[in-house]
């Protein structure tokens, strides 16, 4: 009960670990959690201190655990919350775990190496695919109208009988980026002189890029030219464009032959691609089911290294020497961790916890819980108490509701916060146990937000306000009987006045009457929110003095002689 109305009474403890049970005591006290370690080597670099080499390897474990995490993203998998949390394993098995991790890791790095494979060899037979079909609808629209004109240069250098005809005629295909396709025409013109002829085509859907993943629009194109000279050019623009170029045979028979292994080797790879992505994702469910439980272990491990990293090795002894912070009440549970951790660790030297006198300022505690959470952390954003004041939070869980509900004052709104923070606490086991990501914060005030909601609906029923919109439930008790022209600023008897005869005698039932509520809102309200806000402060000034004061004064005066008159 005290320490809900002012901090915890702190002692510094020193505690002596054994070398082969320092572990398993500090995940002990750990798990606890009622304990402040000191840091007893300030002065020394961490790449310096003891167990420097046991938080890289945690580190290097968080690194893989964070590969696996973004494969499962990009996999659209979800992990698969814990729900209970892990002990820190014991120190021989780190090296299982990282075995296990090495393991996934090179096992996910092949499969990602040898998708990208496939994916990189089946786009270049879809590209090769979509040229010999193009390459063909360009050569039969030649033929054609070569057939149509009195042998056109243009026709003539399309056809195949014309290439044929031509000597050293050739040709190249293959496939560009959509973006790329108007400045690679221009380049051609200009370095070419106008000596080549270019066409090209759309495809008709977009590809998947096998690295990126990314969907890429790409176009087709054949370039006809004369000579090895704008062969070696043409080939060096398509190259500095960033463009494959493929194989295309000059016959048809040959296109259609070789069209028909393209496809063929295409629905193999097609096969092969299905299987592994299901052995991928296979992989990765697995993996799902035990990330969580394996980043818990891996974080507690490290922060048992961090806080043995913080006590000193004694040589002579050749144990470590640590100093920390705990609550006296919970010095009885403290010790029987340190009593469970040496068990655990099969030591047959207990280690030894003794308390330390000491001029330095404690630290302040204030124990918390789901409720007081939330207005506890508001208090400590302005800063925290110092040790053994009285505690703050105690009087904001009424004020910090009241005073917003003083501003906020709308029924309706009111109570969509307290339905979506009452919806929070019944499925907050939930949770609390789901990565919320920034929506963490709200659900960590969601008691805040319950009774900020249910002061926001009472202010809201004396204000007569409903989202925005006034309204009159006992229906108003003035009766005006007279218009605006009528009114005159000097006839006493137009005012609303109580006493006069457009007010019925009765008083409103509950809050404000419709008609006076204009003149609360106008003139009232500001100085009673200044007023509210005025209060508090003094409360949280004078109040912790006070309460100082008459626990050292009075109540060492007042118990000898409540003790005299008791016995």
């Amino acid at each position: 009960m005290g320490s809900l109305f002012r901090s915890e009474e702190m002692t510094l403890c020193q505690i002596l670990l054994q070398s082969e049970s320092a572990y398993a005591i500090v995940s002990e006290l750990g798990e606890l959690g009622m304990v402040q370690f000191r840091d007893l080597n300030p002065d020394v670099n961490a790449f310096q201190r003891k167990f420097v080499n046991e938080i890289r390897r945690c580190d290097e474990m968080e690194r893989k655990l964070r590969f696996l995490n973004k494969e499962i993203e990009k996999a659209g998998l979800e992990v698969v919350d814990q729900e209970d949390f892990p002990d820190a394993p014991h120190p021989q098995e780190m090296i299982d775990l990282e075995t296990k991790f090495e393991q996934l890791e090179t096992e996910m790095k092949e499969i990602n190496s040898n998708q990208e494979r496939l994916n990189r060899n089946f786009l270049e037979l879809m590209e090769l695919k979509h040229i010999l079909f193009r390459t063909a609808t360009f050569f039969d629209e030649a033929g054609q109208q070569a057939e149509f004109t009195d042998r056109d240069d243009q026709a003539a250098l399309l056809s195949e009988e014309g290439r044929a005809s031509a000597g050293n005629l050739g040709f190249v295909a293959g496939v560009i980026n959509r973006e790329r396709v108007p400045g690679f025409e221009r380049l051609l013109w200009r370095a070419c002189r106008g000596n080549v002829f270019l066409r090209y085509a759309e495809l008709d859907y977009a590809m998947e890029d096998p690295v990126t993943g990314q969907e890429v629009h790409k176009c087709v194109f054949i370039i006809f030219f004369q000579g090895d000279q704008l062969r070696s050019r043409v080939k060096k623009i398509c190259e500095g464009y960033r463009a494959t170029l493929y194989p295309c045979p000059d016959s048809a028979a040959e296109r259609r032959e070789m069209a028909i292994g393209v496809s063929t080797r295409i629905e193999d790879l097609r096969t092969v691609l299905g299987q592994t992505r299901d052995h991928r994702c296979r992989v990765l469910q697995t993996v799902a089911k035990s990330l969580r439980g394996w980043e818990i272990r891996v974080m507690k491990i490290k922060a048992i290294y961090h806080t043995l990293d913080m006590c000193n090795f004694d040589l002579t002894t050749k144990c470590l020497i640590g100093e920390c912070w705990c609550p006296v009440s919970d010095l009885d549970s403290i010790q029987l961790a340190v009593r469970r951790g040496t068990e655990r660790s099969g030591s047959s030297v207990p280690s030894v916890l003794n308390r330390i006198n000491t001029k330095d300022a404690p630290p302040t505690f204030f124990r918390t819980n789901k409720f007081t959470q939330g207005f506890q952390n508001i208090v400590d954003a302005y800063g925290v108490a110092d040790y053994r004041e009285a505690n703050p939070a105690l009087f904001t869980i009424i004020t910090f509701p009241f005073l917003f509900a003083i501003m906020f004052g709308d029924f309706g709104h009111g109570l969509i916060m307290a339905l979506a923070a009452l919806v929070m606490i019944i499925m907050e086991k939930t949770l609390s146990k789901a990565r919320l990501g920034e929506v963490s914060t709200i659900f960590e005030g969601r008691y805040l937000m319950l009774l900020m909601g249910l002061f926001a609906m009472y202010t809201g029923l004396i204000y007569n306000d409903c989202l925005s919109k006034a309204f009159n439930i006992f229906q108003t008790h003035w009766t005006v009987n007279f218009t605006v022209k009528d009114y005159n600023g000097d006839d006493p008897t137009l005012h609303l006045h109580p006493w006069s005869n457009f007010h019925n005698g009765n008083p409103y039932p509950f809050g404000f009457d419709p008609v006076s509520i204009l003149l609360f809102c106008s003139f009232l309200a500001p100085p009673l929110a200044y007023l509210s806000v005025c209060l508090s402060v003094c409360l949280s000034v004078c109040l912790p003095a006070c309460l100082s004061v008459c626990l050292s004064v009075c109540l060492p005066a007042c118990l000898p002689i409540c003790l005299s008159v008791c016995l």
